[in-house]
């Protein structure tokens, strides 16, 4: 590897500024307002105001090196909070505050934090260096304290440099004390695109990205469709063959070999270029196809899945074979009703679903969207042989559910209200130099506050994303939820189809200094990030 990720060197070096100089400064640029922060008196105050139940959870995670065994005699040297991937769930009734302990134990002398995606919590608890938080330094603990008010399915992951890409994450599932849905058993299932310590690490893979396509031709434009070579027949509803995987090939840009690179990968459903790593393995729970996670219960029960997509670079398409899924939320916030066959969830994007067992055994099918590779886990009700580790579902080919066919519920809908604040988030950028950035200014850690998205507290404000890229993002917001247009559902992540525009609303009722990305690990490290900051 002949360069250095600069941002774990701005993170980890004597250069980083703690979160409470940044917030009093204004980051070199004199245009820039007094900006609220982090731990500031508007932000102590709005803490205050959640309800909270007097219970505090404590937990302590361990990140260190450790070697996984992904299933099928593969073994992974990767990171991981303690020693596993996913890590272990943290749960928790909504209004208990979280005392999470990180204690790093990485090696080279590694900082890291930790993100509580999805989360609307106090601003200096986000886990953001340099914005909220100096970067924890190896051999240093750091312990994070907030209110979880807001029940649903969360998780949790580092947010210094493409550490996303490794093993450190976990879920986070804040439960309702007045659920009103009505089911038997719940699984939590974790979709997740995997390189590290199997054929490189995900800063290598940066590395190379960072050199870019140049006057190679990407093929994103060529009409093919990463999917459509799936044979969708059925043999007692499910495919048994196995799909030829023509974008494995390695191409070679400037002469230069392309290690992990993936070109040709396309999606009718994303729009056109499907992603830009290629991955050796997609896991499920942190299994591979060939040696799944199984879930065991009984025919005729009622299940409630809680889907995460932890990956770096992946879209799936996830389909449970021989059965419905009826969705019931997205991102942590309730919607109504939709049955379908499969559904599309973005990286950081989140669904729970209800299904009612079959008799026998099922494969859970996360298909890697335009990738020509799956992940897959079995749901198992009776005795009797699995389908093989290349099965595809026909319900992968049924009615697809994308976040644009949901509405919000009753009670999570956003009232209306005059839009007192409007930005325009361009995203720009492209594979020939491989410069994502927001407004054609990629985010610089060095100065974050130097071009911050202002808003103000008690405001209604819509955000306009406009993507001038031939690829899709998923846009992730911290601290807030905001909704999809006027009655779309209530989210923090939403994927923006490329020469599209997506406005969402949301009320600036959160003060502090939140990121809004994409959670692409590779697009957002490179540049394409912004700072939503309130005004003080």
């Amino acid at each position: 590897m002949n360069s250095i990720d600069r941002r774990s060197v701005l993170l980890a070096g004597l250069g980083v500024a703690s979160a409470g100089a940044l917030a009093a400064c204004s980051g070199g640029s004199s245009a820039t307002p007094a900006l609220v922060a982090p731990s500031g008196s508007a932000v102590a105050a709005a803490e205050k105001k959640r309800k909270g139940t007097g219970r505090t959870h404590e937990v302590t995670l361990t990140a260190a090196p450790a070697v996984l065994d992904l299933g099928g005699g593969i073994m992974a040297r990767s990171w991981a909070f303690d020693g596993r991937a996913p890590g272990r769930e943290i749960r928790l009734s909504a209004g208990d505050t979280l005392a999470a302990e990180l204690s790093n134990q990485l090696p080279d002398k590694t900082a890291t934090s930790i993100h509580w995606h999805g989360i609307a919590m106090r601003n200096d608890m986000d886990g953001v260096p340099p914005v909220t938080q100096q970067t924890v330094r190896a051999g240093a603990n750091f312990t994070y304290r907030f209110i979880t008010d807001a029940p649903g399915t969360y998780f949790f992951h580092p947010h210094v440099g493409v550490q996303l890409d490794r093993g450190l994450y976990a879920p986070l599932i804040v439960e309702d004390p007045e659920e009103p849905l009505s089911y038997d058993d719940e699984w939590v299932v974790v979709l997740d695109d995997w390189v590290d310590g199997v054929t490189g690490t995900p800063d290598e893979v940066l590395a190379e990205l960072r050199h870019g396509m140049g006057g190679m031709d990407m093929g994103g434009d060529s009409g093919s469709n990463g999917h459509a070579g799936h044979d969708m027949d059925d043999m007692g509803g499910m495919d048994m063959g196995e799909d030829p995987s023509p974008s494995s090939a390695s191409p070679t840009s400037g002469g230069m070999p392309m290690k992990f690179m993936l070109t040709g990968a396309g999606s009718e459903l994303l729009g056109g270029d499907a992603g830009d790593v290629k991955y050796p393995h997609h896991l499920v729970n942190g299994r591979v196809p060939a040696d799944p996670a199984v879930y065991h219960g009984k025919p005729g029960r009622r299940l409630r899945l809680r889907i995460i997509n932890a990956g770096g670079d992946t879209a799936y398409r996830l389909a449970l074979g021989g059965h419905k899924l009826t969705v019931t939320h997205t991102d942590g916030f309730p919607v109504e009703d939709q049955e379908v066959d499969a559904l599309l969830i973005g990286m950081g994007e989140r669904y729970d679903v209800l299904v009612t067992l079959g008799d026998g055994v099922f494969p859970l099918v996360a298909l890697a969207e335009g990738k020509d590779a799956a992940g897959m886990a079995l749901v198992r009700t009776a005795p009797g042989s699995a389908p093989k580790e290349t099965v595809r579902p026909r319900e992968l080919s049924g009615r697809i559910l994308t976040a644009s066919r949901l509405r919000a519920a009753d009670d999570v809908r956003l009232p209306s209200k005059k839009v007192d604040q409007v930005h325009r988030v361009e995203l720009t950028g492209g594979m020939g130099k491989y410069d994502w950035a927001i407004n054609g200014k990629p985010f610089d850690m060095a100065d974050p506050t130097a071009n911050p998205l202002t808003i103000e507290e008690g405001r209604r404000v819509r955000l306009d994303f406009v993507n001038t890229t031939e690829m899709w993002h998923p846009m992730h917001l911290h601290g807030h939820t905001y909704q999809l247009g006027d009655a779309g559902p209530r989210k923090d992540t939403a994927i923006v189809l490329p020469k599209k525009r997506l406005s969402v609303l949301f009320d600036a009722d959160n003060p502090g200094q939140w990121m809004l990305h994409c959670h692409n690990a590779y697009h957002g490290e490179v540049g394409m990030m912004a700072l939503v900051a309130y005004q003080s």
